[in-house]
């Protein structure tokens, strides 16, 4: 994974140097390009690195700071990606492959098909799915998220818990667990992280989705926006059909 931060302090070549230097002695550090003109590191890591960690790296060399940067920061995406829309969502639209899939086989085992119950096995597969890959590295997912969830941003613990609720829903959807309760959390949910996905794609950012954590590098686009008000429309129709 790799993040941008901001750095202060920096006046030349020499300290572009220190800097660098100790950020390369953490182990978890594969690389660093430090630039002195808008003063920014970019840091490739193979796991997270809490920022209070580098920040101590970074004052060994000198009276430097290091913080997280607000605008353009390291959730941001490459400005230009020559990458066709298809090889761009390729990974996500297999996830959602799979997940229609297995939902229709397992509903169509029940003798005759029927909406509801492929509607909650397909939630159940997408939220259990969905919060498997974001456990795989919850700290990436954390920073990511906090981009741009107004939830998240505000009460940053959110963002680790946000895969176990998933995970919880996925698990109640499967198992008809109170169906009252499960749609109106996922309704809530939903909705709520809709709204800064909207947010952010109305402003144009170009910043990284954290629908699938940070396994997959997805920008974000119209296709999040779907994703979670389709699960937001899936639990209400559900709700009305109770």
């Amino acid at each position: 994974m790799t993040h941008t931060y901001q750095i202060d302090g920096m006046h030349c070549n020499s300290c572009i140097s220190k800097v660098k230097n100790e950020l390369l002695k953490i182990g978890a550090i594969t690389g660093a390009q430090i630039q002195l003109q808008s003063p920014q590191a970019t840091i490739t890591m193979e796991k997270h690195i809490s920022t209070a960690e580098l920040q101590q790296a970074v004052a060994k060399a000198g009276s430097f700071s290091l913080k997280e940067m607000t605008e353009g920061n390291h959730h941001e995406m490459p400005k230009s990606d020559e990458r066709s829309w298809l090889a761009i969502y390729k990974p996500l639209l297999i996830v959602f492959a799979f997940i229609t899939g297995l939902a229709t086989i397992i509903a169509l085992q029940l003798g005759q098909f029927n909406w509801m119950p492929w509607m909650n096995y397909f939630m159940g597969g997408f939220f259990i799915t969905f919060s498997f890959f974001k456990l795989l590295d919850i700290n990436g997912f954390a920073d990511s998220y906090t981009a741009y969830d107004l939830l998240a941003k505000k009460v940053y613990g959110y963002a680790f818990v946000y895969p176990f609720i998933e995970l919880g829903l996925g698990i109640a959807y499967i198992t008809r667990w109170q169906p009252f309760f499960t749609n109106i959390v996922t309704f809530i949910v939903m909705v709520v992280s809709s709204v800064g996905v909207i947010q952010s794609v109305l402003n144009k950012r170009k910043i990284r989705c954290a629908c699938v954590g940070a396994v997959f590098n997805l920008p974000m686009s119209t296709i999040t926006i779907i994703e979670d008000l389709l699960m937001a429309g899936m639990a209400l129709f559900s709700l009305l059909m109770l």
